[in-house]
C-alpha cells in the first residue's frame, strides 16, 4: 500500500508538472526565430505583403520572422509543408484565396483540407482585383467592354498567371458572370502576362492592383472597373463594378497567416495579437495603402473571423471552378 501510495504521488507530481509546463511554454513564446512561409516567388504581392507586416511583427514579438518562398503547383506546395511543420508557432505561411479556398476544386487530390488542417490566425491584406484590357480595346467603358466580350466569345482571350493564380481564379468568376468561356493564355507568372497585355497581345485580363497601378497610370493597359464596395485610393479614377454596371463581380485576394493544426490556443493569440498591431501601425498602413491593398477591420482580423472566411469562400469558388470546367491536374 506504501508503494501504491507514493506511486500514486509520483504520477500527481508528474502530471501537475505537465500542466505547468503547457501554459509556460506558451507564455515563453517566441524564444526563437519564425519561419514564414511565402507560397510564391519574392515580389509579388503575397510576399509584399508578407515582408511589410511580418517586419513590424518582429519587433512585438522579440524576435526575428523570416521569410521563406516556397513556389510551386500555384501555392500547395508551400501550403501542405506548413500544414506539415510542427504545431508550435514557429512555422506560419501567407495563404490566401487560391491556397486556402480555390484549391479545393483545383487540385481533386490536394494534400491538406484548408478549413481543416489549419489554424487561423489572422486576416492581414486584402489586394483588389481590375478588370484590365490592352490599351486598344475597342470599348470605352466597362458595359462596352461585357458586350464586346459576349458578342467576340470565339476571338477574344485572357491571360493569366497560370491555373490556380489569382489572375485565372478571379476572371473565372468574371467569365462565370458573363457566361462565356474565351481562349485562356497561360504564362509563367503575373510578369510575364502582364508584358503580354501591354504589348497588346493579349485581349484581357483579371489582377489584382498591387501588378497593375503602374501600368493603368501610365496609360499602357486600360482599367474598367475595381472589384470591390469603394474605390481604391490607389486609382480613384477607376470606377467599383457596381459603379460600371456588373455589380455581381466582388473579388479580393486576400492574403492571411494559419499555423499548423494543433498549435496552441496562446500562441495562435500572440501571434494575431502582434499582426492586428502592426496593421494599426501608421507606417505599416501607409505602405500597405499605397499598394493598393484593402486594411481589415478589427472584427476581420480575429481568428474566428478568417476560419468563416476561408469557409465561405471554399464554397463560393467551387462551384465557379467546376462550372468552368478547370483543373490543375
Amino acid at each position: 500500500m506504501a508503494f501504491l501510495s507514493r506511486l500514486a504521488a509520483g504520477l500527481g507530481g508528474l502530471a501537475a508538472l505537465a500542466l505547468a509546463a503547457a501554459p509556460a511554454g506558451a507564455q515563453d513564446f517566441p524564444s526563437r526565430t519564425i519561419t514564414l512561409i511565402v507560397p510564391f516567388a519574392a515580389g509579388g504581392p503575397t510576399d509584399v505583403i508578407s515582408r511589410i507586416v511580418a517586419e513590424n511583427m518582429s519587433r512585438t514579438l522579440g524576435q526575428q520572422i523570416i521569410i521563406e518562398n516556397v513556389v510551386g503547383a500555384g501555392g500547395t506546395t508551400a501550403a501542405t509543408r506548413a500544414m506539415r511543420a510542427k504545431p508550435d508557432g514557429y512555422t506560419l505561411i501567407t495563404g490566401h484565396m487560391g491556397t486556402h479556398a480555390a484549391s479545393v476544386a483545383l487540385y481533386p487530390n490536394l494534400a491538406y483540407k484548408p478549413d481543416v488542417d489549419f489554424e487561423p490566425v489572422a486576416l492581414l491584406a486584402g489586394t483588389p482585383i481590375l478588370i484590365l484590357t490592352k490599351k486598344d480595346f475597342p470599348a470605352k467603358d466597362l458595359k462596352e467592354m461585357v458586350e464586346y466580350v459576349k458578342k467576340n466569345e470565339a476571338k477574344v482571350n485572357m491571360a493569366h498567371a497560370g491555373v490556380g493564380s489569382v489572375s485565372f481564379t478571379s476572371c473565372l468568376a468574371f467569365n462565370d458572370i458573363l457566361k462565356v468561356k474565351p481562349t485562356s493564355i497561360p504564362y509563367q507568372g503575373t510578369g510575364p502576362a502582364m508584358n503580354a497585355l501591354v504589348a497588346g497581345q493579349v485581349d484581357y485580363m483579371c489582377d489584382q492592383i498591387v501588378n497593375a497601378v503602374p501600368q493603368v497610370a501610365g496609360g499602357t493597359i486600360k482599367a474598367y472597373a475595381v472589384g470591390t464596395p469603394e474605390r481604391n485610393p490607389a486609382l480613384p479614377d477607376v470606377p467599383t463594378t457596381t459603379e460600371a454596371g456588373l455589380p455581381a463581380f466582388q473579388v479580393s485576394a486576400w492574403n492571411a497567416l494559419f499555423a499548423p493544426k494543433g498549435t496552441p490556443k496562446e500562441v495562435v493569440a500572440k501571434i494575431n495579437a502582434a499582426a492586428a498591431a502592426a496593421l494599426d501601425d501608421e507606417t505599416v498602413r501607409k505602405r500597405l495603402l499605397e499598394l493598393g491593398s484593402d486594411i481589415p477591420t478589427k472584427e476581420k482580423r480575429t481568428p474566428q473571423a478568417l476560419g468563416d472566411l476561408v469557409k465561405s469562400e471554399i464554397a463560393r469558388w467551387t462551384p465557379i471552378i467546376k462550372n468552368a470546367g478547370a483543373s490543375a491536374n
